[in-house]
């Protein structure tokens, strides 16, 4: 019997990474929901084994219809917490009423159930969003924790690669950990998730974790190029930094969202590793830091997550 799958969200980059991997197995049916199919590409829309539905975040009707007769439901919804923790409620309402077995969390990056409330801002509506899960009789949350996406590590989100100048930046000393995961590698291990009907709960899954020094020897290699290599200054520094900025303009969202990533990235706090679910899915191949680089050209790094 095929296990029946849905994506809410399956035209965002994860969605249709997770769509596309579950569609590599022809036991598997997958049925998507967005706003507007239209946006879907057509390697989807044309595959019989996938189906599409139309509806708000908010549309409890559609989102009843969408759920129903499903083994798993999965959120790949980014967006503001209005979309991450209304929109995550009612889906989860509506997969609790149809009795749908499993319910993946909109979670991936970081390990936000070591965080308290305000301390990393952007992961808040995912602590709201697993405890309103727990209390659910019906439906099983899991919870999917992958590090952090390599792709836009490199992009100018972050300011860590300077192509004008072949710079590598980093904050800290250096030695700091470097938990990683690409976009594609998450999809896979998601979907292999999904595929395994005895998996729920707060599962670890990690590309690779290297320190910052570590990473630069594979990017020397990789690309044969000795890149300069620049500090940002120290983590206290980085912590300085982003409260200064948000204090007297915390509507500026973008101007320092990324440097509260970076913080609890790198302090430790928020770490996946080093004990790991890998083993429970040997058919996923972790993809390392220098995998990523070998899949692309130093060209493509900055533009990575934009061309997913």
């Amino acid at each position: 019997m095929a296990t029946k799958i849905g994506i809410a969200g399956i035209t965002g980059k994860l969605g249709r990474l997770l769509a596309r991997s579950l569609l590599r197995h022809h036991d598997t049916l997958v049925r998507g929901y967005c706003r507007n199919p239209s946006k879907a590409p057509l390697w989807l829309t044309a595959n019989p084994a996938a189906t599409m539905h139309q509806g708000d975040a908010l549309d409890v009707v559609a989102i009843r219809s969408f759920v129903r007769g499903l083994d798993v439901v999965v959120c790949a919804y980014l967006g503001d917490p209005e979309l991450m923790i209304d929109g995550q409620k009612a889906l989860i309402d509506a997969c609790e009423a149809e009795s749908v077995p499993r319910y993946v969390a909109s979670d991936w990056t970081l390990d936000y159930t070591k965080l308290k409330l305000g301390e990393l801002f952007p992961k808040d509506p995912m602590i709201h969003v697993k405890t309103y899960l727990d209390q659910k009789t019906n439906v099983k949350g899991v919870h999917i924790l992958v590090g952090s996406f390599m792709d836009p590590q490199f992009s100018p989100l972050f300011g860590q690669w300077d192509p004008s100048t072949q710079t590598l930046r980093h904050w800290g000393t250096g030695d700091e950990i470097w938990e990683g995961t690409s976009y594609e590698n998450a999809a896979d291990f998601t979907a292999a998730v999904c595929r395994d009907k005895e998996a729920s709960g707060v599962l670890r899954l990690l590309g690779d974790r290297k320190s910052f020094n570590q990473i630069a020897e594979s990017f020397a290699r990789v690309y044969g190029i000795q890149p300069k290599v620049e500090s940002l200054g120290t983590l206290q520094e980085l912590h300085d930094k982003m409260h200064a900025i948000r204090a007297p303009a915390p509507h500026e969202l973008f101007q320092y969202m990324f440097l509260f990533f970076a913080y609890y990235w790198l302090n430790g706090q928020t770490f996946v590793g080093p004990d790991l679910d890998n083993a429970r899915f040997p058919d996923v191949k972790p993809v390392t830091w220098e995998d990523f680089f070998r899949t692309h050209s130093l060209e493509q790094l900055t533009e990575a997550y934009t061309n997913l």
